[in-house]
């Protein structure tokens, strides 16, 4: 598909909204169906890799805040490259080689951390399209590496296994680099479509108004529309994850032509389509839903997905990153699944398209993890309970800024396989563990549990523990069993 006429491309959007069968609007868009393979996937890859990577100072916002004046990152671009007007964002272009980018390198790694699918980052607010493109030449194809960076990874991950997703952050763009105006830069009129900063809107927005001024214009509402359908037609990701702003009030109508053309392309050419969106952008049961690094603290009964990265203070790579340690990711993971949700890890390469030796070693052990336990993530679902135990979790977005202290009665559970899964979060040295959720009723009218249990294992352990089940839990003990990571238990129903 090439797009030669941006009219003529607006107007085969509409005809493939207009053939159905679903329409741009929310009754028809309503009739989504959550994907199966979705559901029992429950892992992904997030990466965040760009013109931002370069710098790689504080975080991926790099080129909003190297113009804001008396930032860290408006002092360190100076004391670094020299003024904005002779060094700008732009400038980063040339810089972006991707000289050690190799996707079936990058598969491999996502593949053996226990991934199932992967979340690339097709256009950040920047406006720089890791793509190839028709509608700007401000894209990776044709600038920086030469590469068709999203198609590579395409191949790569589906060659692997691994299911292809990808997202875009444009809608931001309009305003996201304005303030480079307010002093000599190198973001000045006159900007056109297609141009790198373009709009450039200079009055700023209040993020948390959904009604606020600056409203985008007709022209790049439209552009954004046929940007994101390129991505559609061009790619035909699994799904398509949306960042912030697009539930502004502008967006809306241009939002459900995507939902519609997307979905209605999926249905005619056989490929699986669902958006990811986060707060409320969509009608709900049109997409799934999205909580950016946060949770909930109870399990929901819709399917959903968290966004979180390897590191507190990025989503990029930075040489100042704040990691996460592997077992707090991996606690987070079963959390979330047993509470009917999917983790969406984030990991960001260098601007070579390495990755460091940090990032590796966290995917390392959860894979590790994952070759053992993975039958009590994958493919299950919710049991009667997400979990039981002392430590209170903190629900809402941006919730992940510190880590949460599980204790030995701490656990969360999933089923599957005709199994109850109880995962230990902080599994004691001594060995001896009661899950009280597991316990014995005389009472079948208010049972906690009221069935009959055949067998007790420890999955990735020889040992077979002790147990038995009275009013207070179900007690196990064992003797051999030593993890610095969650340790699952197996109880096996009739």
């Amino acid at each position: 598909m090439k797009i030669t006429d941006k009219k003529q491309y607006l107007a085969q959007i509409n005809e493939v909204i207009a053939g159905g069968p679903y329409t741009d609007d929310w009754s028809s868009l309503t009739d989504f169906e959550m994907p199966r393979w979705f559901e029992k996937a429950k892992f992904g890859i997030f990466i965040h890799w760009g013109l931002y990577s370069v710098p790689a100072f504080n975080n991926e916002w790099y080129s909003r805040n190297m113009y804001v004046q008396g930032s860290p990152e408006y002092e360190h671009h100076i004391k670094t490259y020299g003024p904005h007007k002779d060094f700008g964002y732009k400038d980063f272009i040339p810089l972006f080689t991707a000289d050690r980018f190799d996707p079936d390198y990058w598969a491999d790694i996502f593949a053996a951390a226990g991934a199932r699918y992967v979340v690339p980052v097709a256009e950040h607010h920047d406006g720089f399209q890791m793509y190839q493109s028709d509608l700007s030449a401000y894209n990776a194809a044709q600038m920086g590496p030469k590469r068709d960076i999203i198609g590579e990874l395409k191949t790569a991950f589906e060659k692997k296994g691994l299911v292809f997703c990808t997202s875009t952050h444009r809608a931001e763009h309009h305003w996201f680099m304005g303030v480079g105006k307010e002093f000599e830069s190198d973001i000045q009129e006159p900007l056109q479509c297609g141009d790198f900063y373009w709009p450039s809107e200079k009055e700023q927005p209040d993020f948390q108004d959904l009604h606020a001024k600056p409203h985008p214009g007709k022209e790049f509402l439209e552009d954004w529309l046929c940007r994101t359908c390129e991505i559609i037609d061009r790619y035909q990701p699994a799904i398509l994850y949306f960042d912030w702003w697009i539930q502004h009030e502008a967006y809306k109508p241009y939002l459900r032509k995507i939902a519609a053309y997307y979905y209605n392309r999926g249905a005619r050419l056989g490929f699986p389509a669902a958006i990811c969106y986060k707060h409320d952008a969509m009608a709900f049961g049109s997409a799934i839903v999205d909580v950016e690094r946060g949770k909930f603290a109870d399990c929901k009964p819709y399917h959903w997905q968290t966004d979180t990265a390897i590191a507190r203070n990025s989503w990029c790579h930075t040489t100042s990153l704040d990691y996460k340690s592997s077992h707090e990711l991996i606690c987070y993971l079963i959390d979330v699944v047993s509470k009917n949700g999917n983790l969406l890890l984030n990991v960001g390469p260098k601007a070579d398209g390495s990755f460091a030796e940090k990032d590796l070693a966290i995917l390392k052990d959860i894979g590790g993890w994952l070759r053992t336990n993975g039958e009590a993530i994958y493919d299950s679902k919710p049991w009667r309970y997400a979990g039981e135990g002392p430590t209170a979790e903190v629900e809402g977005q941006f919730s992940d800024g510190a880590a949460t202290s599980y204790t030995s009665e701490d656990f969360r559970f999933t089923a599957g396989h005709g199994c109850i899964y109880a995962f230990c979060l902080n599994y004691p040295e001594d060995g001896r563990i009661v899950i009280r959720s597991l316990s014995e009723s005389t009472d079948a009218n208010k049972p906690a549990f009221h069935g009959i249990i055949r067998d007790v294992s420890v999955l990735g352990f020889a040992e077979t523990p002790d147990w038995s089940c009275d009013t207070e839990g179900l007690h196990i003990r064992t003797k051999d069993v030593r993890s610095d990571m969650p340790v699952v238990i197996k109880v096996a129903v009739e």
